[in-house]
């Protein structure tokens, strides 16, 4: 679904609330006093809230889908240089996008959107599904090892990358960075953080045969 300029405003804004105040603390009323519209505008456009929760997660997913397919596509890369791509571009939208992230793990912890969860079950299989036509493309080649478990290999990277984010201050008082600002901090965590992952996967997945 193609959303409108308006509407992907009032999208940002009820992601930013619902991710800071959590869905049910936050009311149709402030969403709209955030977006500088009335209410009406919120029902005429996505019906309720529940909905509106739906097409943050429809416009967030969507792009990821459609980033992971173009990526399958370009034969300039090789199999493991697009498994490099996806931690790059998984690492920077995570920690440009915090908050849709942050919403996205609370969501699925609570489970309390039938809807919501559905569209993450089909998010996760669809780009399982791509992610294993990257895996068998470089097994073909010889580049990657034998049986390779996707389901826990795409665990891997999402769990540590999310885990490792959310206990970020914690990684900058351990490795004393506390001098540097938010933003230089977040730059050489990005590189550091990339660099972990890529090694990781060079040592998990590589064929050294």
């Amino acid at each position: 679904m193609t959303y409108n300029d308006k509407q992907l405003e009032i999208i940002s804004v009820a992601e930013t609330l619902f991710s800071d105040r959590g869905f049910a603390g936050t009311s149709v009323r402030e969403i709209a006093e955030a977006a500088g519209i009335n209410v009406a505008m919120i029902s005429y456009y996505f019906n309720s809230k529940e909905k509106l929760m739906e097409a943050i997660f429809t416009e967030r997913t969507t792009r990821m889908t459609e980033k992971l397919e173009k990526l399958l596509q370009d034969e300039k890369l090789s199999p493991f240089e697009k498994l490099e791509v996806l931690v790059e571009d998984y690492i920077n939208k995570l920690i440009d996008k915090h908050k849709f992230y942050r919403l996205m793990y609370f969501e699925q912890m609570l489970d309390n959107n039938p809807a919501i969860n559905a569209l993450l079950q089909q998010l996760k299989m669809r780009n399982g599904e791509l992610l294993s036509r990257i895996i068998k493309d470089g097994q073909q080649k010889k580049i990657f090892r034998k049986n390779i478990d996707v389901s826990f290999m795409v665990n891997t990277m999402v769990g540590t990358i999310m885990h490792s984010f959310m206990n970020r201050e914690n990684y900058r008082a351990t490795h004393k960075l506390d001098h540097l600002s938010d933003e230089e901090f977040l730059d050489q965590y990005k590189t550091r953080l990339k660099k972990y992952m890529k090694d990781l996967f060079k040592l998990t997945i590589l064929n050294e045969a």
